[in-house]
């Protein structure tokens, strides 16, 4: 990719508030919606960098805080980077730390310069600053590089929301200045809690900032999801039309359409990976336990929707042998299964955009995962 397409963000169709578009990365296109499979420490949990292509994955995530503790972001550096260290040729976004930082509530300590906190690997004190971050993840060498925020737990008072919004933004455009790699892309991150006035206030102070996109973060942490679901819905139209918007940290298969439906672009969520693992699988039926007992003899695939590996090969019965046996195999099927859904739905969402057909499709998907 040129460094001069970099950043180019085209809204190919719009039917009500959803979107399908294109986004140009250094390491390539990204068509939307699109969902982010999580790789946390430089690995998609259970999955191989090629049977994610063979999925359409088309980016994933890797995570500052884990990846500057572990290994390190100079080893990565020196090794060639992030894409070369784990095998990946497609686009990678890097999130700031800052969530995992905050959620260390008990062992960190916030100033104007940064973040203090203890490892949670050896207890070793660590500091990372909107320049920190930055650095980090221009040795990663992400594709987007999301700037470093203040993420509050829920519920939070309202002062501290309104002083935490001011902190970000004022970290914020100490990032654009720190972020100097040209082959990435900066995005800022609004806050505001729950409070539509807040999360409008913080909108118009981070979107001052121009930047190639902008994400919502501060859900997920706690909150009742229909909470999230109803302010999205008013503020997903409201962020810059010509600009990718990415929710983080959300959700399930209903909040993806959900909130597809509010104008969202982008999503992200350690969900389908993480209850996969644990033996959670989504499908076209609804959500599947595949530990329960009825499913000890059932002959049929997970889901006869459904044409991935797990689903063309396998048997409920095989795979509820595999999780109640402790086999590895378990993840494995289970998390390729869970991820194809996921990004097979932002497909079929795509098209149905593209052939304006999206009300049809989004009222049988809210039918079926209800």
């Amino acid at each position: 990719m040129g460094e001069e397409q970099v950043g180019q963000f085209k809204v190919e169709a719009q039917e009500g508030q959803a979107r399908a578009a294109t986004l140009m990365t250094f390491h390539g296109e990204i068509k939307t919606p699109v969902f982010m499979p999580v790789g946390t420490k430089a690995t998609v949990k259970a999955m191989l960098p090629e049977e994610l292509k063979e999925l359409g994955a088309q980016i994933i995530l890797g995570n500052t805080y884990h990846l500057h503790l572990r290994p390190t972001s100079e080893l990565i550096k020196e090794l060639g980077g992030l894409h070369k260290f784990m095998n990946w040729d497609k686009p990678i976004l890097t999130d700031s730390g800052g969530f995992q930082v905050f959620s260390l509530s008990d062992l960190n300590q916030i100033s104007e310069e940064g973040v203090k906190f203890k490892s949670h690997i050896d207890g070793a004190e660590e500091f990372i600053s909107p320049e920190k971050s930055m650095e980090i993840q221009m040795n990663l060498g992400s594709d987007i590089i999301m700037a470093f925020d203040e993420c509050l737990a829920y519920p939070s008072p309202q002062e501290k929301i309104e002083e935490s919004m001011a902190l970000t933004l004022r970290w914020l455009k100490r990032c654009k200045i720190a972020m100097t790699r040209k082959e990435s892309l900066l995005f800022g991150i609004v806050q505001g809690g729950l409070d539509l006035d807040l999360r409008r206030k913080s909108m118009e102070q981070i979107t001052s900032v121009d930047l190639p996109g902008y994400a919502l973060g501060g859900f997920s942490v706690g909150e009742p999801i229909h909470l999230m679901h109803d302010l999205v819905k008013i503020v997903g139209p409201e962020m810059p039309k010509n600009k990718p918007r990415y929710l983080m940290g959300v959700g399930t298969p209903l909040d993806l359409i959900l909130m597809i439906d509010a104008g969202i672009d982008m999503f992200d969520c350690v969900m389908p990976t993480r209850v996969a693992r644990n033996g959670t699988l989504f499908t076209w039926q609804g959500k599947i336990s595949i530990k329960q007992s009825q499913y000890k003899n059932d002959p049929s695939p997970l889901d006869p929707e459904c044409e991935c590996y797990t689903c063309t090969n396998y048997s409920r019965a095989y795979l509820r042998h595999l999780f109640v046996a402790g086999e590895i195999l378990s993840s494995r099927l289970n998390t390729i299964h869970n991820l194809h859904f996921y990004i097979h739905l932002m497909k079929e969402a795509r098209t149905a955009i593209l052939e304006n057909r999206w009300e049809s499709f989004k009222n049988k998907c809210l039918t079926r995962f209800v």
